[in-house]
């Protein structure tokens, strides 16, 4: 019971009990938010490790496809710049000399 006031004693009596009861929730209160605080910043984490996941698999597959393409893409750059050293010298000549004689030689 609270101290004598002008008020009637059951209704000081009620009021109190409800302040008591409020500072009793209070824990309870805290730590519902708490656990809900953290179950969002969980929740949070999992999306972008899931974002991260996804990028990289895509990096994965652009990195796969780059490799493939250089692979396929060997033997065509070879023999281009093999067929560009070739135009530039003068074995083109000489391979025309050498058949010239064979033809001219030929029995």
């Amino acid at each position: 019971m609270a101290f004598p006031t002008a008020v009637n004693d059951q209704i000081t009596d009620a009021v109190t009990q409800s302040n008591v009861k409020v500072l009793g929730d209070a824990p309870a209160m805290a730590m519902g938010a708490i656990y809900q605080s953290l179950a969002h910043s969980t929740g949070i984490l999992y999306e972008n490790a899931t974002s991260a996941q996804q990028q990289l698999a895509i990096s994965a597959q652009a990195a796969t496809n780059q490799g493939v393409i250089q692979l396929y893409s060997v033997d065509t750059m070879a023999g281009a710049v093999s067929t560009a050293k070739v135009a530039q010298s003068d074995v083109p000549d000489t391979m025309l000399a050498l058949l010239t004689a064979l033809k001219a030689t030929r029995f």
